[in-house]
């Protein structure tokens, strides 16, 4: 029965999306007890299945979409589950390339919540998410850890493959403030029977990855290629990465027939146009070094000019580093309008302006919310790039597409 003409699937989806709203929201339970507790309960789902887990401070979401692409065209079922939603919670459990019903969603996290054991939001998604998988009889999971890796509900899996895409500092409050304690959380997704697989990360972290293989004997790869011809160009790192990996795991090559077909993959939330005219740019990057990553992206696509015809469209995380995103991007716009999410976690607007500044087109123009931004901005007929915060591209996204 459809979603939208069942009165007990909108039923059980507003209890599935009430029992989500009611856990315990953010941050690291610095134990894998509730997962494993979780896991166990439901038949132990993560064992019916070869898991893949992706980690990193940037780029896992994409070269989780890739992976989970090339095994698909292999000829592989395969589950894919990352981490956070744009528009619908759902968005986060894929099967083959398809989100999952939302009915589907709702039946497994009813489930999970009613084990009647203790969870957080994200390890009631992540039990949820592993029992999908199961009964869809997938053959592979790809998995983007939520933050770390050493706790992440994720880590129940022993991965075939584990991937650390890059190191950067980055929820320094909870993972640590330097580049190798972070990485130190990020290893431990290395385990016995693991293929693992390191980007490009700073060098003083590399021996980190090594010896964490080294100790469970796991192969290890340092991979820092990039396919070409990609837009942005740095999907095409995150693209080769992906395309080594799977390699390595199944102990084959890859040519470039593989990356014609990464780079006509949409990955939603990055670089995505929702508007040509006046051009409407959505991008996800939420810290300085994924925020360098799009300055450099956007400066490659358009002209000096248009830039300066462009409006920044920014919002932050009160947990990000505001300031650091915002130097990335600021200089390269003519006009710069500051907003700020309904997220809990959200950088009020008027804190966000105390951050920014003045950029050279001199003081931001301020909304309090994502909706009179956008009426603004669109009423004025401006091209508008919306970069700062994983919410903010899903907020514009979603009222794209309902504008009510």
């Amino acid at each position: 029965m459809p979603y939208n003409k069942g009165m007990q699937n909108q039923s059980d989806y507003a209890t599935a999306l009430e029992a989500l709203q009611t856990a315990t929201k953010f941050g690291i339970n610095p134990t894998l007890e509730n997962a494993f507790a979780l896991c166990d309960a439901l038949g132990r789902p993560q064992d019916k299945y070869r898991a893949i887990q992706v980690t990193g401070t940037n780029g896992k979401t994409s070269t989780c979409r890739y992976i989970a692409e090339i095994l698909r065209v292999l000829g592989y079922r395969v589950g894919l589950y990352t981490s956070p939603e744009l528009v619908r919670v759902e968005e986060r459990v894929e099967i083959d390339g398809e989100v999952v019903a939302p009915e589907t969603f709702a039946a497994a996290i009813l489930k999970v919540s009613r084990l009647g054991l203790p969870y957080t939001q994200f390890e009631l998604l992540t039990a949820a998410a592993l029992e999908i998988f199961a009964e869809q009889e997938v053959e592979y999971a790809v998995l983007e850890v939520g933050m770390g890796g050493r706790w992440d509900a994720t880590s129940v899996v022993t991965p075939a493959l584990a991937m650390i895409t890059g190191v950067g500092l980055d929820h320094c409050a909870i993972l640590g403030d330097t580049l190798e304690a972070i990485a130190c959380e990020k290893a431990a997704i290395i385990k016995p029977g693991s293929v693992a697989v390191v980007g490009r990360v700073p060098e003083p972290t590399l021996s980190i990855f090594q010896e964490q293989a080294q100790r469970v004997d796991a192969p290890f790869t340092h991979y820092t290629g990039a396919c070409p011809d990609f837009t942005p160009t740095y999907q095409g790192a995150n693209a080769a990465l992906a395309a080594c990996a799977v390699g390595r795991l199944l102990g084959r090559e890859f040519g470039s027939d593989v990356e014609t077909v990464l780079r006509e993959l949409p990955i939603p939330g990055r670089f995505e146009t929702l508007r040509k005219d006046p051009l409407l740019l959505i991008d996800a990057a939420h810290n300085p070094q994924s925020a360098h990553f799009l300055a450099a992206a956007l400066q490659e696509r358009f002209t000096e000019s248009e830039l300066g015809q462009t409006t920044l469209l920014l919002a932050a995380l009160s947990d990000k580093d505001a300031a650091g995103i915002a130097a990335e991007l600021t200089p390269l716009f003519g006009r710069v309008a500051l907003t700020q999410t309904a997220s809990p976690r959200a950088l009020p607007v008027a804190e966000l302006a105390a951050v920014v500044g003045e950029s050279a087109s001199g003081a931001p123009i301020l909304y309090p919310d994502v909706k009179s931004a956008l009426d603004g901005l669109s009423s004025a007929d401006l091209p508008v790039v919306a970069t700062g915060s994983i919410t903010l591209a899903g907020e514009v996204k979603a009222l794209m597409c309902d504008p009510s």
